[in-house]
């Protein structure tokens, strides 16, 4: 399974809800030289924009695979332009406000933000 395939399942798996950040920094692990436990449990906190509207948690996951895979700060700053540039807000309230305005279901609208993070630190730390 890809990470990308790995990511997309933990959205989907119905016994567990894997928040954004988990959902990005799981399929990342053994990258980290991390168990996909460890993993789960540094971004537990980080659903939600932290659990206040803050950063969109699939960042969030990304910022932290990125530091792991040694990337360097730069790249946060692509990142988080991209991002915004893309979907317009890098915070979560904002960014679900905008998907209520335009009739998107919040699932769907989780799932793309994390797909876009996964993809983005995949293709930019050439672990496609």
């Amino acid at each position: 399974m890809t990470r990308k395939e790995h990511s997309k399942a933990l959205r989907a798996d119905p016994q567990i809800h894997y928040n954004c950040a988990q959902s990005v920094l799981i399929p990342f692990a053994q990258d980290l030289g991390l168990s996909e436990e460890q993993a789960n449990a540094l971004t537990l906190n980080f659903g939600g924009g932290m659990g206040c509207g803050s950063v969109c948690g699939a960042i969030t996951g990304a910022l932290v695979a990125m530091g792991g895979l040694n990337m360097p700060q730069e790249k946060r700053v692509q990142l988080l332009r991209e991002f915004r540039q893309a979907n317009g807000d890098v915070n979560c309230a904002q960014l679900l406000k905008a998907a209520t305005e335009r009739g998107e279901e919040r699932k769907c609208h989780c799932d793309r933000m994390v797909e876009f993070c996964m993809e983005w630190v995949s293709r930019e730390s050439g672990l496609e």
